[in-house]
């Protein structure tokens, strides 16, 4: 029997792909998004939707309209989410509309994401507060409402920031934190946060709190808890303020003091990693 050419595992699977942080942030943090995409003319050039989660956790779905809808979460569970993704796009070619795309079960190494996909197109991200995107503009499907309904119930309020990339406002009950995900090396984002640790810098604004970071991808994503009620509108600008500050800190490559190697393993202690 022939072996079969298994995915490898990917530590950064979205690399190199526009708005890699965004992709990541809509498989791991975000609950509702969107963003538009396009195949290469190779691939056929159709256009279709990226999409934070399908019902049934499915991997891709027909709307009526006939646009397809492809998940960021439940395509797959290989070593290269990149690859699930592909494979559930490739797999719809012949879906039917209003149908979904059953699990792909165990792939094999085949085209990427950064193989399929028309880079030239701009990225552009739409947080939703429900998953009204499963179902055309004015179109009542019974089964599909009742899904879409049931899912609603389970979303915290999440804003992307306009200022910054990859920065996601939310609220969690009481609770508001900032989310800001980073495309740099995740050993030199940490290097970076613990200079700024060090210095009793790390405040987006006063009384504000770093916590700590998810790893994702092969990302940092940082997360701050907010002043109780903030806004996101009124992060805008202390974020952006915040930015040149963590690039110098970024830009400095000198061996890290005692006290910033101390507040390094901190940051590090305080690491959740998402899958």
């Amino acid at each position: 029997m022939a072996k079969k050419n298994r995915v490898p595992f990917v530590p950064r699977p979205f690399e190199g792909l526009p708005g890699e942080v965004d992709l990541v942030a809509m498989r791991e943090i975000v609950p509702a998004a969107s963003a538009p995409a396009k195949l290469t003319a190779e691939f056929g050039g159709d256009d279709l939707l990226l999409v934070t989660v399908l019902p049934l956790d499915r991997p891709a779905m027909r709307r009526k309209d006939g646009l397809l809808l492809v998940a960021m979460r439940g395509a797959g569970a290989s070593g290269d989410p990149s690859r699930d993704i592909a494979a559930a796009i490739l797999a719809s070619k012949d879906l039917e509309e209003g149908d979904l795309l059953p699990q792909l079960g165990n792939l094999e190494a085949g085209p990427r994401l950064q193989d399929i996909l028309d880079t030239s197109v701009a990225w552009e991200v739409t947080v939703s507060d429900g998953y009204d995107f499963w179902l055309p503009e004015g179109e009542k499907d019974r089964e599909v409402q009742a899904a879409l309904e049931q899912a609603n119930e389970g979303i915290f309020p999440t804003v992307k920031l306009a200022s910054v990339d990859g920065a996601y406002w939310c609220r969690m009950g009481a609770r508001e934190y900032l989310r800001w995900g980073q495309s740099v090396d995740e050993e030199k984002l940490l290097d970076a946060l613990a200079r700024l640790q060090a210095k009793r810098e790390t405040a987006i604004e006063e009384g504000t709190k770093l916590l700590g970071a998810f790893r994702a991808c092969g990302l940092q994503i940082p997360v701050w808890e907010m002043v109780a009620g903030t806004e996101p509108e009124e992060l805008e600008k202390p974020v952006a303020a915040f930015a040149p500050k963590l690039a110098e800190a970024l830009a400095d490559d000198s061996p890290l003091t005692a006290d910033e190697r101390r507040a390094r393993a901190g940051l590090v202690s305080r690491q959740v990693t998402i899958r």
